[in-house]
C-alpha cells in the first residue's frame, strides 16, 4: 500500500479520535527504517511528541501521492473508523 493512502487512513483516524498520535509516530518510525529514501514528512512525524496531534495531522497532509479510495474505505471499515 502506498504512503498517501496510509497517511489518509491515519489522518482520518486521528480526526475521529479512533487512533492515537503515538500509533502514527510509530508508523513513521517504521517507514523511515524501510524506505529507500527518507522524506521530510517521515522525519517530522517521527520527531513529534504524543501530545502534538494537530502537527501530526498537518504533516500527514503533506504526503505526496494519490489516495486509493477503495483501499482506504477497506482500511477504515476494518478498523471500525468508517
Amino acid at each position: 500500500m502506498d504512503y498517501a493512502t496510509q497517511a489518509e487512513f491515519y489522518k482520518q483516524g486521528l480526526l475521529k479520535g479512533a487512533i492515537e498520535a503515538t500509533a502514527v509516530i510509530a508508523w513513521a518510525d517504521e517507514v523511515i527504517v524501510a524506505a529507500s529514501k527518507t522524506e521530510d514528512w517521515m522525519i517530522e512525524i517521527s520527531t513529534c511528541g504524543p501530545d502534538e496531534r494537530m502537527k501530526v495531522i498537518s504533516e500527514l497532509g503533506t504526503v505526496k501521492g494519490t489516495v486509493d479510495q477503495v483501499e482506504l474505505a477497506k482500511l477504515l471499515k476494518e478498523s471500525g473508523i468508517a
